[in-house]
């Protein structure tokens, strides 16, 4: 298929990238020239073909927001605005009911996989009409590994699954930060790159995170290197805001949000654990010591 893709970083470079590896046509826009396609959205937008597809993969908010309400003003009847981003599932149904008005298709597809997508794939929660997602799917089955896509309700629900993936993936982070704490602490001489190892082999803590520790530690045995500073992007602090919305208890996404919080006064050995996990499946930038 032929799509446009409105943002080219870390994540919707890699994902053209896999698409045109696909088979698939793609024009990239982003304000850097020496990588874009266009040099512009109109001209990103002259350069496709009724109905169009326009994929964004730019920063939640602001840049979301002004992106799309230009688009609005350059697309016609039936074409799709698709967001890959990690906008809000609240800012996802009003933008979808915007466009709607003026005719214009919304998917909202939330988006995992980080720097790794390339390579093995991205999972795909997408949300949306039946028409939207059914228009976006060839490229869904070119981006994502084998039953790593699916339509999970209507617009909203993408960015909304996504953002309840991400208050776990909070929570996952703050045990094996933890963890590793209480054994690096520990009066014993542990070698951490090889409990990590030996976990991922039976362990019912086995995981894709255990693995990059293993990767981490295996670079840097004490993550000396590395500052426990540790941000949020965001989807943590909606989870537990819906969370209290709905009267559910989330008490580990909620600890773990906050932990955050302390790892910016403190430097923790769980933090810099953290941190070294991020970096490693999402390229997140650390702060070095």
């Amino acid at each position: 298929m032929q799509l446009g893709m409105v943002g080219l970083g870390r994540m919707g470079g890699n994902m053209a990238k896999r698409l045109r590896r696909g088979g698939h046509e793609v024009i990239g826009y982003t304000r850097n020239r020496a990588v874009s396609d266009v040099a512009s959205l109109s001209e990103l937008v002259g350069g496709l073909n009724a109905p169009r597809t326009v994929w964004l993969m730019i920063p939640a908010g602001a840049p979301t927001e002004q992106t799309i309400q230009e688009l609005a003003g350059l697309l016609q009847t039936r074409d799709l605005v698709v967001d890959g981003g990690n906008s809000n599932f609240r800012d996802s149904m009003r933008r979808g009911a915007e466009l709607e008005k003026r005719g214009l298709l919304f998917v909202d597809a939330g988006t995992s996989g980080g720097i790794w997508g390339l390579e093995v794939g991205y999972c795909l929660m997408v949300g949306g009409s039946e028409e939207g997602f059914r228009r976006i799917e060839p490229a869904l089955k070119t981006l994502a590994p084998e039953d790593g896509y699916a339509h999970v309700g209507p617009v909203g629900a993408g960015h909304f699954t996504k953002m309840i993936h991400n208050g776990i993936e909070y929570a996952m982070l703050q045990a094996y930060g933890e963890g590793f704490e209480i054994l690096e602490a520990s009066q014993f001489d542990l070698d951490l790159h090889r409990i990590a190892s030996l976990w991922n082999h039976g362990s019912v803590v086995r995981s894709w995170l255990l693995e990059l520790a293993e990767r981490a530690f295996a670079r840097d045995p004490d993550l000396s290197q590395i500052r426990g500073y540790v941000e949020d992007s965001g989807e943590g602090r909606w989870t537990v805001f819906e969370a209290i919305n709905e009267d559910v208890a989330a008490p580990t996404i909620a600890a773990s949000l906050f932990a955050r919080f302390v790892s910016r006064q403190d430097d923790s050995f769980a933090m810099r654990v953290i941190a070294a996990l991020r970096n490693e499946f999402g390229g997140h930038a650390v702060k070095e010591k």
